[in-house]
């Protein structure tokens, strides 16, 4: 396809919301990380919010408009990477490669690899493009791309509660943000894996990489995309110790998530992603308004 869709965008009502999740379950069916607990309530001016992830034609457009370069089309900073070589100094991303079936799956580290040459235009690698894929989300975007994008834009990042709230779709702690089944009627909601993780993606729901923004259902607000797919940014802070480099919220999990090893797709869950960062899975929508 070589259209996306418009972006428009959605109201979320100012109110007192219930984030975070309190709900674990000893089988390990479903469960709560330490870091999305404990469930709480919190008050919200109300905002807009984006109704999918900003998609590769419109990061182009961005692109176009305003020469910007990503992260992962420059060399490192040498201020945060005072010790690489002088040959390592050169433009990279982060990309998921599948590993030998001999691999630990406790060392996740096996299943990815800085690639020299991957960016946005490139997600998988130098010799990979976005051909045809207009309507995927952008990804390779790090923070620093994000805020750049959503300032052009006249916008702004969601903090990770403004995203959860949206995510939830007008649920109260339930689980997806379609509901507590993971497949209603046997259907499959969001782009995820389906296999054993990270050896084999059956790709029940018709994807290995990223999907076309909407591919799945939409959640209660309008909102599609909130569970997995791509990560989003927010603009919130991940609480780290000082000596560590900073750190921000991404929200709704991945194409690389898996019910057997990550459920962080989920609307209460969350990650903290150096500001440095990019990835083949990570990506953002904007908000407007509110706090």
């Amino acid at each position: 396809m070589t259209t996306s869709l418009p972006v428009e965008m959605v109201t979320i009502p100012a109110g007192l919301y219930r984030v975070g999740c309190d709900r674990c379950y000893p089988d390990g069916s479903v469960r709560c990380y330490p870091e999305e607990t404990p469930a709480r309530e919190v008050q919200l001016d109300s905002f807009q919010i984006d109704v999918g992830p900003v998609t590769n034609a419109q990061f182009r457009a961005f692109v176009s408009a305003t020469q910007h370069l990503t992260v992962s089309e420059l060399p490192p900073d040498p201020t945060l990477y005072p010790d690489l070589a002088p040959e390592e100094r050169i433009p990279e991303s982060v990309v998921f490669q599948p590993p030998p079936a001999t691999v630990d799956r406790s060392k996740p580290l096996s299943w990815w690899s800085l690639v020299a040459g991957a960016d946005w235009r490139h997600p998988q690698g130098p010799e990979s493009t976005i051909d045809g894929l207009d309507d995927h989300p952008v990804v390779h975007v790090a923070y620093a791309d994000a805020i750049a994008y959503a300032h052009w834009a006249g916008k702004r990042l969601p903090s990770a509660e403004e995203w959860e709230v949206a995510a939830r779709g007008g649920l109260v702690d339930a689980q997806y943000a379609w509901g507590d089944e993971l497949t209603p009627n046997n259907r499959w909601m969001a782009n995820i894996w389906q296999g054993s993780f990270p050896w084999h993606n059956e790709e029940l729901d018709g994807w290995f990489w990223t999907s076309p923004v909407g591919s799945f259902p939409a959640n209660g607000y309008g909102l599609m995309d909130v569970c997995g797919n791509v990560w989003e940014w927010t603009n919130s802070i991940y609480p780290a110790a000082t000596d560590q480099q900073e750190r921000r919220i991404i929200k709704g999990g991945s194409f690389l998530c898996a019910d057997n090893y990550c459920v962080r797709y989920r609307p209460s869950a969350l990650q903290g992603q150096t500001v440095d960062t990019a990835t083949c899975h990570m990506g953002f929508r904007c908000a407007k308004g509110g706090s």
